[in-house]
């Protein structure tokens, strides 16, 4: 992306805007997950895929590593205070979603079209 590298906006985008990234935040807002359980639920990620976002995500600051010694060995993630701070945005964008994208959503029965056409206004 390129344009103002001061803009927020812009800043929050690049986080949230690789390729499975928004997944991987999707599942870690629901909590601490193994690389095995993120694996099955992102069907199409290869394990590869799935190591570099989450140490891209790491690197940032967004998401957690443990690990134990343990055999086999165990590794989780978790989401970090940063991390967590970008699942309202995860929210709104499953509210909107649901409510434009999802299959047989009509816009004109949108509550604001409703209040539009019955005169209501606000």
């Amino acid at each position: 992306m390129s344009g103002n590298p001061d803009c927020p906006v812009l800043a929050t985008a690049e986080i949230v805007s690789g390729k499975w990234t928004l997944l991987l935040l999707r599942d870690l807002a629901a909590g601490q997950r193994r690389f095995s359980e993120l694996e099955r639920s992102m069907s199409g990620i290869s394990p590869r895929t799935l190591s570099q976002r989450l140490r891209l995500l790491e690197d940032q600051g967004i998401v957690s590593r443990a690990s134990f010694s343990e055999m086999p060995p165990r590794v989780e993630y978790r989401l970090t205070e940063k991390g967590e701070a970008l699942t309202p945005i995860l929210e709104e964008m499953r509210r909107y979603g649901e409510r434009w994208l999802a299959a047989g959503a009509d816009p004109a029965l949108s509550p604001d079209a409703a209040s539009a056409s019955d005169g209501s206004g606000d």
